[in-house]
């Protein structure tokens, strides 16, 4: 153990699962905070788009479809008055590694963390954490191995409860984390994070916005009362997948539909996503201008 780590942290047990990774590493250790390899080509929806009027005129117009959609959670320029000693963002991983150290411990960051790029791996996963698939390659955590354990009964498969147990490692880090103090932490180096949002392709959206509405939608996501369905996504071709676990989905289509930092929580069991709901919701207060609508 290093004598100088702040927080004494005790290595993750084997067989952890990807899944928790990406909202642990992505969310609720966002606060302290591979590159994005390809620019997106289509253009993002605004969060709030300004009307355009029937009948305005065409100089009207063209100026309303270059305007700047409203900020719906502002970060305050007093809470970002460090932004002049900020790095630039490409020059920025050794600060945020000092972030992150300070506030989960050198043993934590070295064993779960990808720091290089950091801020733009956690602007691509929480954006992507809000649509059909968060890819790993682009997570700020180490992505652990391991495999999705299912149990058969007569003609279903379900989510064998022993899943639960490969989150504990993450949740109790995320768990050991003050919501205000990395609420502190994101605001005072959120530009960083609002240029990288920017260079991923939302030349005029908010970051802030983004992160409070994907937080809203894991909030929101379902606790089920019982052992989930699940099958093998069908693959057509003749070629076996040499790692079939991986294909698993839920039988249930209103789950599968769901966007893909919910199903990760749905994954990882009731228990573990309510105590992981309560951290993010303490996020979310300190870093959103509205209250969450029940």
């Amino acid at each position: 153990m290093d004598a100088s780590d702040p927080r004494p942290y005790a290595p993750p047990a084997s067989g952890v699962n990807r899944a928790v990774a990406a909202v642990i590493g992505a969310v609720v250790l966002l606060g302290a905070g591979t590159w994005w390899w390809q620019q997106r080509a289509a253009a993002p929806a605004a969060t709030v788009a300004p009307a355009t009027p029937t009948a305005a005129a065409p100089a009207e117009a063209a100026s309303a479809a270059s305007a700047e959609p409203a900020i719906l959670h502002p970060i305050e320029a007093s809470a970002a008055a460090g932004a002049r000693e900020l790095p630039p963002l490409d020059q920025s991983d050794a600060a945020m590694k000092q972030a992150l150290t300070g506030l989960v411990g050198s043993r934590a960051v070295a064993l779960l963390l990808q720091t290089d790029g950091f801020v733009r791996r956690v602007v691509a996963t929480v954006d992507n954490l809000g649509r059909a698939h968060a890819a790993p390659r682009l997570w700020p955590v180490v992505p652990p191995s391991g495999r999705f354990a299912v149990q058969d009964g007569g003609d279903r498969t379900r989510m064998a409860a022993a899943n639960a147990a490969r989150y504990d490692t993450f949740v109790a880090l995320a768990m050991s984390v003050d919501p205000a103090r990395a609420a502190a932490i994101y605001r005072a180096h959120y530009p960083l994070f609002q240029a990288a949002y920017r260079d991923l392709g939302y030349p005029k959206g908010y970051f802030n916005d983004r992160l409070v509405e994907v937080i809203d939608q894991l909030l929101a996501t379902p606790e089920p009362a019982g052992p989930l369905e699940v099958r093998l996504t069908e693959v057509k071709g003749p070629i076996e997948a040499d790692r079939p676990w991986v294909r698993f989905e839920f039988a249930d289509p209103a789950l599968q539909s769901l966007p893909a930092g919910s199903k990760m929580l749905l994954r990882m069991g009731n228990e573990h996503a309510r105590r992981l709901k309560a951290q993010l919701r303490a996020f979310r207060d300190a870093v959103a201008s509205a209250p969450l609508k029940n």
